[in-house]
């Protein structure tokens, strides 16, 4: 691992997912590598009751309801699509979910514009057709070809991105389970074997780009990630995300409670004065997600380590929030203005400490900004 900039989840924990294949005793569904119940217990941790002899940490955090419900989709003929506001975690779940269930996350098809059908079903290497001609060889299959030859699952981000006539090409994926190469006369079907399934996220604030067609839809059991609104939840998702963060970067920081508190008030409030705006000019353009949360303790936190004295401080928090959130100028510039003016300020009186730092350090950064 120390050569990758980010493990994949199955190689992150593969020691966890090795012990929990060895003392797995619930049926398989397909070539699963674990029960279904070792699946949801790999995502969202152990409790004393599962009789395990050592602890395996809570990865992903939310509603036990979803996690179960994407596992029984999964280990039917249906594919999954996880659909949401951007930030919720629902690329997270579908890796740890591809992780547990097949040991390979990493057969993934990103969503653009740009996608074609070549994407998720096959292209050639032009030089070995032109040597030899077209064959199996030539081939080069897609990771989601990939994923139906191995009988794993294969991931498609942001699918109401592509164009319609990629989501086209997956119907027929889903639904017959093979796929033709009409350019070669033998060998020129690949079927999935069992196992397959296809694991698609989608942002709901990208309805109307590409909107799914009903044929589409049918082939996908929807499960809707939810953005977390409770302080507790949103808390550990921070922090459990940032202690990675942090380990990845081998910086020894702590992150002060009380900073903790603060971010997520401010978040909360910039939310609820989102809620309130009667136009879009008076909303930030950020979704004010958990990860962006976690971008803005993670760009203050190393401020700090490189920039400071090793310490995070209220005051730095404050900048890299506002830097983080102000993308527009000069409107979210004066959306957060607004915001210290009105909210910030009257807390700072009247609480006074971290709060009157955090006040002067966000002005300080909209008056560098403006």
């Amino acid at each position: 691992m120390s050569d990758m900039l980010r493990a994949p989840a199955e190689v992150k924990y593969a020691d966890e997912l090795d012990y929990l294949e060895s003392v797995d005793t619930g049926v398989k569904p397909y070539s699963w590598r674990l029960s279904p119940r070792m699946v949801r217990l790999f995502v969202l941790g152990s409790e004393r009751a599962d009789g395990l002899d050592r602890d395996i940490p809570q990865k992903w955090f939310g509603d036990r309801s979803f996690v179960e419900r994407s596992i029984v989709t999964l280990a039917s003929d249906r594919g999954l699509l996880l659909i949401g506001d951007p930030g919720t975690g629902k690329s997270w779940l579908a890796e740890l979910l591809a992780a547990a269930i097949c040991r390979n996350s990493t057969l993934v098809v990103q969503g653009t514009a740009g996608t074609t059908e070549d994407h998720i079903k096959y292209s050639w290497n032009v030089s070995m057709v032109i040597a030899k001609g077209q064959s199996r060889e030539s081939m080069i299959p897609s990771p989601i070809m990939t994923a139906m030859e191995q009988g794993v699952l294969g991931r498609f981000e942001e699918l109401t991105r592509s164009t319609s006539d990629v989501q086209d090409a997956l119907i027929s994926i889903l639904s017959e389970k093979y796929v033709s190469i009409p350019e070669l006369n033998d060998d020129n079907i690949v079927f999935a074997k069992p196992g397959f399934s296809i694991i698609a996220t989608a942002n709901s604030r990208d309805r109307g780009v590409n909107d799914l067609s009903s044929a589409l839809k049918r082939r996908f059991n929807f499960v809707r990630i939810p953005v977390v609104t409770n302080k507790r939840s949103e808390a550990e998702i921070v922090r459990f995300r940032t202690e990675e963060l942090l380990r990845r970067h081998h910086v020894e920081l702590d992150v002060p409670p009380t900073l903790l508190d603060i971010l997520l008030q401010s978040f909360a409030d910039l939310r609820a004065a989102a809620a309130s705006a009667t136009s879009d000019d008076e909303k930030l353009e950020s979704a004010l997600s958990t990860a962006e949360q976690i971008g803005v303790l993670e760009d203050a936190i190393l401020h700090s380590q490189f920039f400071g004295d090793r310490t995070l401080r209220a005051g730095t928090l404050a900048g890299s929030l506002v830097g983080s959130l102000a993308r527009r100028s000069p409107e979210d510039l004066a959306i957060l203005n607004k915001y210290l003016h009105a909210v910030v300020e009257p807390r700072a009186k009247q609480d006074g400490g971290e709060w009157n730092e955090f006040l002067d350090g966000g002005r300080e950064t909209i008056a560098a900004l403006s």
